[in-house]
This record gives structure tokens, sequence and C-alpha cells, in this order.
């Protein structure tokens, strides 16, 4: 395996040129979808650091060079991905998936951008404008509306990745980063914001219940504002608010639609 030399090339630069064939290797099995930047082991997610720290030396061994795709132009050290119709995944110009991108079959990708490192599920929308950052790890049965920012990450090789799990729903413009995790189901209202200090208030109960990182599964979330107090005064500041959860349907759509009618939330 080219784990052990690759952890030793991102030490010592000195050992680059000795570890360019794992590295190489590393980014197309990447590119495969047979690694993963980070995987859920036991409940938990965990990073697989050797990993990221592959596409930091990939940059590092890549050249600029012009390469075209249809009547687009690009200078770039990174190709865009090949072989799409094979891998049964839809790419709509001027979209654009980055080699050492993972899309499952049936992803489809309007015009967006998926970075290197990034793994997107099948049956998950990446809609217009929406770019999903390098290393993020989208599940399957996701929408990301249009214009979406889902941050990437590379450095430091421990910093875990923005994470969507299965069947989520991320309203126009959301913007996720610094590692949050979106569990399974949950569907954020248009703008949300939430990083990695973003107090998640369960607002459903008779207290306010805080969460931070991390939005539960099935939570209905919108975005919202608390007061805190400043020197010069009090003002308030952005927060996300879970306001109900969506039902346990076996059918997600019927479910998704329930939840955006229900609690009127802007998509």
């Amino acid at each position: 395996m080219f784990e052990p030399l690759i952890d030793r090339a991102y030490e010592d630069l000195g050992l680059l040129a000795e570890a360019r064939p794992a590295v190489e290797a590393a980014i197309a099995a990447l590119d495969r979808g047979e690694v993963r930047v980070a995987e859920a082991r036991d409940g938990e997610w965990v990073v697989n650091e050797w990993v990221k720290r592959a596409i930091m030396l990939y940059f590092r061994l890549a050249g600029l060079e012009t390469f075209e795709a249809g009547p687009f132009e690009y200078h770039d050290k990174i190709p865009t991905k090949r072989g799409l119709a094979a891998a049964g995944v839809r790419v709509v110009p001027p979209g654009t998936v980055r080699y050492g991108a993972f899309c499952e079959p049936g992803v489809v990708v309007m015009p967006g951008y998926v970075n290197i490192g990034a793994r997107v599920g099948s049956g998950t929308m990446v809609d217009t404008w929406a770019t999903v950052g390098s290393c993020a790890q989208i599940g399957r049965d996701v929408h990301l509306s249009g214009g979406v920012g889902i941050g990437g990450v590379l450095e430091p090789p421990a910093a875990r990745p923005v994470i969507v799990e299965d069947g989520a729903f991320v309203g126009s413009r959301c913007i996720l980063v610094e590692g949050v995790i979106v569990g399974a189901g949950a569907v954020l209202g248009a703008n949300t914001v939430i990083t990695s200090s973003t107090a998640i208030l369960d607002v459903t109960g008779p207290e306010p219940v805080e969460h931070r990182g991390r939005v539960p599964e099935n939570s209905v979330v919108i975005p919202g504002t608390r007061p805190k107090r400043f020197p010069a005064g009090e003002y308030q500041i952005p927060c996300a608010l879970i306001i109900g959860r969506r039902s346990e349907s076996t059918d997600r759509k019927t479910s998704l639609n329930d939840a955006l009618r229900v609690f009127e939330v802007p998509v």
C-alpha cells in the first residue's frame, strides 16, 4: 500500500520524487472511489489523513497545462473528470467535476462544481452554481439547491471535511463550512449558514437546546438570530433554529414535501 510513503513524503519533501508513483496511484484510486477522505465507522466519521496528504502532494507534483473540454479551455494543474457516461453521471455544461472527485451512478451536476477529494452519493443533485468543496462528503439522495456553498478543506490533514448525510435537503444559498455535519434527512431552509461555532438551537420544546457542529437527523432548520451583548451594545448575531422534525416516512419525497409545507420552509 502507498500510505506509508505518502506520509513520509508529506513530512519530508525531499522524498517527493520517490513518492510520485504512490501519490498518483492514490489520486487515481480516489477518482475511482476506491478510497475516500472520510468515512463512517461505528457511527462516527473518521478522516483518512493520508488521503488528504496525497492530494496536497499531488498539487506539488502536477504542472500547469492547457486542455480543452468541448468549447471550454482550462489552464490548471488538475484536469476535469473523464468517463462520465460509463460512470452513469450527468454533468450539464458548464458544470465541472474535477479529477480526483468521485460521483456515484445517478449523480446530476448542473452548472455547479465538485472539487478534488469530494465524494457525492447516488441520486444526489448538485444544482446550479452549487459548490462542493475539496474533500466534502455528500451522501445519497441529497439535494444541494442553487447557489449552495459546501466549504472545502485540505489542511490540516486531520481537519474533518463538511459532511452531508443521506437524504438531506439543503436550500438555496445555504453555506456549510468548517467540518459541520448535516444529519441524514435534515432539511435546511434557504440562506442557512452553519459553521463549527454556529449555535444550532432546537426551539421545539419549552427551553432551547443548543447544538454545535452537527445538525441532528431529520431536523427542519431555518436561519435565525439571537441577542449578544458587546461593549458597544446589544446586537443580533446569526444562529440556526430547529423548528421541527421531518417525519419518519419510507417515502423520502413525501416526507420532504410535508416538512416544507407544514413548517413553511423557504427553499
